[in-house]
Parts: C-alpha cells; sequence; structure tokens
C-alpha cells in the first residue's frame, strides 16, 4: 500500500500527540491528588496536634482565631457532656453544626487522608472534617469542625496542575508548528514533482524558487540547471536534425543547381568573347554573381562540417569593397542606400578568403534586405588590439522577437522568402577563425559585430 510522505510525516506526530495529551492528562490528575492530599494531611496535623494527652490548648474563640489564621480555614468546636456549654466558631454569624457530616475519629491513621465531605455555609462551600475530642476535661471534650474553604481548595489544586497544562499547551503547539512545517515540506515537494513532470514533457521554464535556504531549494536549483542543460541539449540536437536533413537533400539540389550556374556562366562568356563592342560591365557583374553562387553552394554543402580552408593574409576592406560591388545592382533597384568607406591603414588578417567572403557578403545582404527600400546600411572597419572589428548596421526594423535568441541557427528567418541559412554560414565562417558575431539594437538600428582574431 503506498503511503503519502504526508502521512508519513504526521502520524509520528500524532502518535506524539496523543501520547502528550495523555501524559499530561494523568500527571495533572496525580497533581490535583496530591495537592488535595497535602491540605487533608495538614488538617489533620492539626487534629492530631489538638488529640494529643498532652495537649493543653483551650479550645476558646481567641485560640480557633489563631488557629484560623495559620491554616485558612474555619473551626467550630462543639462541647458535648453533662454540662450544656454554647459551641464557639470562627464564622461572623453564629451556625448550627452540619449533623449529616460523620466523626472521624484522631486516633485511628488511614493512608488515605480525606478534606472531608461538602458543605455550604452562609452560600459558600466548604469540605467539612469533624473530629470527636475525647478527653476527660470538659473544656475539650466535643466534636471539633473544621471548614476549609473550597476556593482555596481549587486555587491549590490549580496551582499544581497549571505547569502541567502548560507544558502539554507547550507541546501541543510544538505539535502544531510541526504539522504546519510538514505540510510546507511536501506542498514543496508536490511543486517540485509537477515541475519535473513538465520538464518530462518538453517545458523547460525554470521553476520560482521560493521558500527559505535549505537543501529542498538547492534540489529546485539543481532542476533549474537540469531544466537549462536540457533545453540547450534539444536546440543542439534540433539543429543537428536540421542539418542532417538538408544533408540529404542538398547533394542533388546543389548539383542541379551548380550545372545550371556553369551553364550561365558559360553562356555569358560566350557571348562576351562574341560581342567585344558589348559594355562588359553589367555582364562581368552577373560573372562575379555566378560565380558566388557556385562558391555558396559549396559553403551550403559544407554546411555543419569541419571548416577545411586555406589560411593566408586577407585584407577586410578588399573583402568588404568586393562584397558591396556584388550588392550594388540590388541596392540601385531597392533604393537601399550602403554607406561604406574603407580605413586608412590596411586591415589584415589570416584567414581563409572564401569564407570570410561569405561572412561578410552574407551579413551584408541580411543587412541590405532588412534596411529594405529607402532604407540605409552602415559599414565600419577598424583594426583592434586583437585583429579586427566589423559594425554592419541597418535602418530596418530588426528581428521578430520570436527568433532573436536563435537568429544565427539555421533555417531560422523573419524574411517571407528566406530559408535561413545566411547567418548560420556567417557565424560558422566566424567561429572556424576563432572570432565571433553577435547583435543588437541601437538607436532605433539593428547593428551585426563581428570580431575576428590576427590569426598566426
Amino acid at each position: 500500500m503506498r503511503l503519502s510522505l504526508r502521512y508519513r510525516l504526521l502520524l509520528p506526530l500524532v502518535l506524539l500527540l496523543v501520547g502528550d495529551a495523555t501524559a499530561t492528562a494523568w500527571a495533572a490528575s496525580a497533581a490535583a491528588r496530591n495537592a488535595e492530599s497535602r491540605l487533608a494531611e495538614q488538617q489533620w496535623a492539626i487534629v492530631d496536634t489538638l488529640g494529643e494527652p498532652r495537649s493543653t490548648f483551650p479550645l476558646t474563640q481567641p485560640v480557633l482565631e489563631q488557629m484560623k489564621g495559620f491554616s485558612g480555614a474555619e473551626f467550630m468546636f462543639v462541647p458535648t457532656g453533662d454540662l450544656p456549654r454554647e459551641s464557639v466558631s470562627t464564622f461572623p454569624k453564629p451556625q448550627p453544626p452540619p449533623t449529616d457530616v460523620p466523626r472521624a475519629i484522631p486516633t485511628i491513621k488511614t493512608a488515605d487522608l480525606q478534606l472531608g465531605p461538602s458543605v455550604t455555609v452562609e452560600g459558600r462551600e466548604y469540605r467539612c472534617l469533624r473530629v470527636a475530642l475525647r478527653e476527660q476535661s470538659p473544656p475539650r471534650r466535643g466534636d471539633l469542625y473544621i471548614f476549609y474553604p473550597e476556593s482555596l481548595r481549587q486555587s491549590a489544586v490549580a496551582d499544581a496542575v497549571r505547569p502541567l497544562f502548560i507544558l502539554g499547551g507547550a507541546g501541543f503547539v510544538a505539535v502544531v508548528l510541526a504539522f504546519a512545517f510538514g505540510s510546507r515540506l511536501v506542498r514543496r515537494v508536490r511543486d517540485l514533482d509537477a515541475r519535473t513532470r513538465l520538464i518530462a514533457a518538453g517545458d523547460f521554464r525554470p521553476m520560482p524558487l521560493t521558500g527559505t535556504d535549505d537543501e529542498l531549494r538547492d534540489l529546485c536549483e539543481a532542476v533549474n540547471e537540469m531544466a537549462r542543460r536540457l533545453a540547450a541539449f534539444q536546440d543542439e540536437f534540433q539543429r543537428t536534425e536540421r542539418l542532417q536533413v538538408l544533408g540529404q537533400f542538398s547533394g542533388g539540389l546543389a548539383h542541379q543547381l551548380r550545372n545550371a550556374a556553369a551553364g550561365a556562366k558559360l553562356a555569358v562568356e560566350l557571348f562576351l568573347a562574341e560581342n567585344p563592342s558589348a559594355d562588359p560591365e553589367p555582364l562581368r557583374v552577373a560573372l562575379r554573381q555566378l560565380a558566388r553562387i557556385e562558391a555558396n553552394l559549396r559553403q551550403f554543402l559544407a554546411l555543419g562540417k569541419p571548416p577545411t580552408g586555406e589560411r593566408k593574409p586577407c585584407d577586410l576592406a578588399e573583402l568588404i569593397s568586393h562584397s558591396v560591388s556584388l550588392l550594388k545592382p540590388q541596392c540601385q533597384h531597392a533604393g537601399t542606400t550602403v554607406s561604406w568607406t574603407a580605413p586608412s591603414e590596411r586591415v589584415v588578417i589570416v584567414g581563409d578568403p572564401t569564407q570570410l567572403s561569405h561572412l561578410l557578403g552574407n551579413v551584408l545582404g541580411n543587412a541590405v534586405e532588412a534596411a529594405g527600400a529607402g532604407g540605409e546600411v552602415r559599414i565600419w572597419l577598424a583594426a583592434t588590439q586583437r585583429g579586427a572589428l566589423v559594425e554592419v548596421s541597418d535602418t530596418g526594423p530588426g528581428p521578430p522577437r520570436a527568433i532573436a535568441e536563435k537568429l544565427f541557427d539555421p533555417f531560422v528567418t523573419g524574411k517571407d522568402q528566406g530559408i535561413g541559412l545566411g547567418l548560420a554560414v556567417a557565424k560558422q565562417a566566424a567561429d572556424a577563425h576563432g572570432g565571433h558575431i553577435t547583435w543588437e539594437r541601437r538607436d532605433g538600428r539593428t547593428m551585426f559585430v563581428i570580431e575576428l582574431p590576427r590569426g598566426a
């Protein structure tokens, strides 16, 4: 049978509470009996003292008053004998002696001493003890009544029982607090269980960290860290899966596209050879574009594979100028302005010129498309202590928020006609050279920052 953690925690507490209540009740009952026994012993001590043969105390009004001051009880002495005598008592008004109280003989010793039955005198309740004094001397022969106030007896019993109930109440409060703590602990465990089930279902959002700083909070932090790693693993798996799918159909597609590009390139070259008087510049741009298509197809086939390129000094200003010239017809057609001025000094790094051309060309092409008609693209290049820094900004609206964190992943794009490979290729080229590429929104512009090391 499955027993919930809540009940496992609460069962010992309930048993402890029952045991505490039982022990408190038994101890309180014993304390009440002991308190009453002590009061009875005090009263019987008075009786024993008066009952001794050597006792010569006259049971007069002043003597009874003194006895009242010592014990707090009321006294009444009713003489017996041949000569009639009046009774004396400490009550303010004369009272008839209670006749239904049995006599107790002081010479009899019992283990269970009692205060006597309950009687009411002048509207006040007392515990009455009636003792028969049998001395031969007439002044001390008669019945002695000891009236102990019930209120004093109850007060003495309460004083004896009160600490026990205080301790019992403290135990009850401790059990209640333990119950509350256990319930809170179980609730946190259930929240953690619910969160782990959500993680198993694919929801990797971190759970809020609540409660005190304890081992359970450390466990929640560990679960959040696990969720973050699982989310990263899932993203990497999806990226790898997309690349695998890409590799499955890219071979045949690239082969057909390369054949078409090669045929177009041969046709343009043949036209230039047969028409030397024609303006060659537009056709040369077309040839460069076809060459770029071939290079992009090679890069497309190499996406996701370890880079294998040559390393030689590359002038980044020349590569940027080359990319700008390729984009010039597109910018003229759309009315997009490209602001680019090469720095006065050369910025040279060691790298693969083909990969660097893809890196710069894809970033610039992405900026031109994002800026749109009437937009502006700015390019800035500078040498740094580590290598080179390239900034490309455009006046476009920026990527949608839904893809902002995955902008460099393959097949992630915010364009209607885009396939999401340009920035993925750019990132792979930057990583292959030991650099990195980032983006941000600054002053209403989208800015891509490329940092490249100088290289060996």
